[in-house]
């Protein structure tokens, strides 16, 4: 299964702070190199039931560390929650 992040362009893009447009980004190093740059305005994660054991690390390799304050939450009856994220400061 891909990772993915779901990053959310507004008036940094559009220049009006009432349009604003997704994107869903996938893969492990796309993810990365928006983030380090600053372009991820929200991060949307889904949290599944299940321990899995391998795959990617998401956004491993980032150059520094993003505090995030969570936005929402919804969960599922299948135990699936979805958290949302906006990133506070970077610091080292």
């Amino acid at each position: 299964m891909p990772s993915w992040c779901e990053a959310t362009w507004g008036k940094r893009f559009s220049g009006s702070s009432r349009s604003q447009a997704r994107a869903f980004v996938g893969g492990v190093t796309l993810p990365v190199a928006l983030a380090d740059l600053g372009l991820i305005d929200e991060y949307a994660f889904v949290v599944q039931p299940v321990l899995a054991g391998h795959g990617p690390t998401l956004l491993a390799g980032l150059r520094e560390r993003i505090q995030l304050e969570l936005v929402d939450r919804h969960e599922f009856r299948s135990g699936a929650v979805v958290l949302r994220y906006r990133p506070t400061q970077v610091t080292a």
